[in-house]
């Protein structure tokens, strides 16, 4: 007599032992003293008797025991055992869940990334569990198409171009990684090349919010390569020169008395003043000791004896190392960065900012001011400035003003 779901509804424990109501075909319901209720399949195999589990009533339900009852007949007649075979399935299902996507990427960030900048790890990882995880985190990292990585990309892509490039980088390090440690065996993010729609090129990187700002800062202090390096870095934020003109930055040019920076501007050749608050005057007097000798603030670290300015490469490396992108920061950034917010968070005078950029200002008349023009306020802008650095890189709440006349 076959099972019925009203019979196993109805049947009810022994208080003294275990009882079976049969199906057909070897399987049965086992039923507990303690009320719970069990589908098993006894069968033989190399002339021994064994039983299958084939799951618990109500949470598999009598179709879908006698389906596995079927199965495991089917593996009989091919000469398997199922339970050998159940026990395969699980092993094998054990070792793709070590073999996802998420855990061989998890293993990779921890392995490759914890001496990168406090920000670098914290986009890294923002891109996998908002972006990757949720569509390919679970899947055994060799199995992953091209198409469905794709799939995962495009809404990246909508909302941020460069991101979607960054996140192809990271996954095709991921794969690499998967790749030497024997779970994948090719990188699948070059077959995607031209998928995505290109990134903008033709702008100079920056940080032009606040937080992200604050973000840059504590990574440059906390830079741990070349003093020279760091202290231009330091002190370019502070002074937003064109890049060429820090690193050219000569010692009999600056005035730490009264101040000033003076010196001509290479795009124009003309005359330009560059304000030092307080904290620009630090970073220069820190340094001094150890390259005042020479003509360069910052010199190559190839002449000792000052003779060559340090490389145009050398502070652009120096970000990559720190975990900053060429799509995300750049040198020259730091003069969009300040423009930005001057203007649109302290609220300071577009004038101003543009004389302190060394951008050609006319008065009203259409003549071009002289180097010397609002120099006092421009003193204190960029002293405000520098404070206001100070305050963003130690995690002040960010505070929009209404911009000033």
């Amino acid at each position: 007599m076959s099972l019925s779901d009203t019979a196993i509804k109805a049947a009810k424990p022994n208080a003294d032992k275990a009882y079976k109501l049969p199906d057909e075909k070897g399987m049965y319901l086992l039923i507990n003293p303690n009320g719970s209720k069990y589908f098993r399949l006894d069968y033989r195999f190399n002339d021994k008797r064994k039983t299958l589990a084939l799951g618990v009533y109500p949470e598999t339900s009598l179709k879908q025991a006698r389906e596995k009852r079927e199965a495991a007949r089917k593996l009989l007649a091919d000469g398997i055992d199922p339970n050998e075979n159940k026990k395969a399935v699980k092993s094998s299902k054990a070792e793709s869940a070590l073999n996802s996507f998420e855990v061989v990427a998890r293993e990779w960030y921890e392995r490759k990334l914890t001496d990168k900048s406090e920000h670098h790890q914290k986009r890294t990882m923002r891109i996998f569990t908002k972006d990757i995880f949720p569509y390919l985190g679970a899947k055994p990292i060799n199995e992953i198409r091209p198409v469905e990585l794709l799939a995962a990309l495009r809404p990246i892509e909508n909302r941020s171009i460069e991101t979607a490039h960054r996140a192809v980088q990271i996954c095709g390090q991921v794969f690499r990684y998967a790749i030497a440690t024997g779970r994948a065996e090719r990188d699948i993010t070059p077959d995607l090349r031209g998928s995505l729609i290109q990134a903008n090129s033709g702008h100079f990187a920056a940080f032009t919010e606040p937080k992200e700002a604050g973000q840059l800062l504590r990574a440059i202090d906390a830079y741990t390569g070349s003093f020279i390096i760091k202290s231009a870095l330091q002190l370019a934020p502070l002074v937003f020169v064109r890049p060429s003109e820090l690193r050219q930055a000569e010692w009999e040019h600056i005035d730490l008395e009264s101040k000033e920076w003076r010196y001509l501007v290479t795009k124009t050749q003309t005359p330009h003043i560059v304000p030092l608050s307080t904290q620009a005057v630090s970073i220069l007097q820190s340094i001094k000791p150890l390259t005042s000798h020479g003509r360069y603030v910052f010199p190559s670290a190839r002449t000792p004896n000052g003779t060559r300015a340090m490389s145009d490469m050398a502070m652009l490396a120096a970000l990559r190392r720190m975990g900053f992108e060429k799509s995300e920061m750049t040198v020259h950034g730091f003069r969009a960065m300040a423009r930005t917010i001057l203007d649109e968070v302290l609220g300071f005078r577009p004038d101003f900012i543009e004389h302190q950029l060394a951008h050609a200002v006319k008065d009203p008349n259409g003549r071009a001011y002289n180097r010397t023009a609002h120099i006092k306020e421009r003193h204190k802008m960029m002293q405000t400035w520098s404070d206001y650095l100070d305050s963003i890189k130690n995690g002040a709440q960010v505070i929009e003003f209404k911009k000033i006349g």
